[in-house]
């Protein structure tokens, strides 16, 4: 719905002066998810309190010496991430995530904190992922079948 205006013949209208407050929720929007990036990714967060880009549930997390695979699944997409155990300096991180029958999908580098996210699409289908940090590697196997 539009908010009343007055045009120039004097009389009541409908506008579409929804833009100012739909710019002004979005500008809200993003104070409050840099707010919380600055709560939670502060110098003291650790791994276990890192906010996760992947949407979906959690489906599988596999814990190694150096870091953690974390999987999420929702309906039609699944979604991997590889985070750090103690992030700081930059060290070589990678994930990677594959659907039966399609090409694996993956991120690396040197990164600080996590590699990923990394999605696709996994409709009724089974998908394996891998992680690594400072050399150390986990993968899961065929999963969610």
């Amino acid at each position: 719905m539009g908010l009343l205006g007055i045009r120039g013949t004097g009389r009541a209208t409908r506008g579409s002066g929804d833009g100012g407050r739909q710019a002004l929720a979005q500008l809200l929007v993003l104070a409050l998810v840099s707010a919380v990036g600055l709560v939670l990714g502060g110098t003291g967060a650790s791994s276990a309190d890192a906010v996760s880009a992947c949407g979906g549930r959690p489906a599988k997390t596999v814990k190694f010496a150096t870091g953690e695979l974390r999987v999420y699944r929702s309906r039609a997409y699944a979604c991997a991430v590889t985070v750090a155990k103690k992030p700081g300096k930059r060290r070589p991180i990678s994930v990677q995530l594959q659907a039966r029958g399609a090409r694996p999908v993956g991120d690396s580098g040197r990164y600080t904190t996590q590699a990923g996210p990394v999605t696709v699409p996994a409709l009724h289908r089974c998908i394996r992922a891998a992680g690594s940090v400072s050399g150390t590697s986990r993968s899961t196997g065929w999963i969610l079948c």
